[in-house]
């Protein structure tokens, strides 16, 4: 299912359980997917309404039901992003040194890169070394918007 925000489309993916994927999409990706009609899932109109409230600035946790397909490594990262709270960043180096890998920088920033469900695993809370907005999937854009939302009181 495509939803549709202010800063761009996102596709949702669910199982009947879990949020899979949360993926902004390009304009060539959202061509491909508009055509997607079929009927929510009690987990889809959870995460749409969860979105809702977070775009308003009403929601500063989501707790969907999530399963991220990843290695270990990948999923410690995931876990200390969720750990990030709303409002705040953290360098890939700090990320690296609270998973007790001080020197995995680059490994967390692949792991960022690969996260399959964006803005709920907050990897747009993560910045490089010397504090730019560096590496994120959806876009330097989308992550500046997303920093910039979360840090409106």
């Amino acid at each position: 299912m495509i939803y549709h925000t202010a800063i761009g489309d996102i596709l949702l993916k669910t199982t009947d359980e879990a949020l899979i994927g949360l993926h902004f999409l390009t304009q060539e990706e959202k061509d491909v997917f508009e055509g997607d009609t079929d009927s929510p899932s009690p987990i889809l109109r959870e995460t749409s309404a969860q979105l809702d409230e977070y775009f308003a600035g009403k929601r500063r946790v989501f707790s969907v039901s999530t399963k991220p397909a990843g290695t270990t490594f990948m999923q410690e990262v995931w876990d200390a992003l969720m750990k990030i709270p709303y409002g705040q960043t953290r360098r890939y180096g700090e990320i690296a040194a609270s998973i007790g890998r001080p020197t995995a920088s680059r490994a967390v920033g692949m792991a960022c890169n690969r996260n399959p469900i964006a803005l709920i695993i907050p990897c747009h809370r993560v910045i490089g070394a010397k504090g730019d907005l560096v590496g994120f999937r959806g876009g330097v854009d989308i992550k500046e918007k997303l920093l910039a939302l979360e840090s409106e009181k």
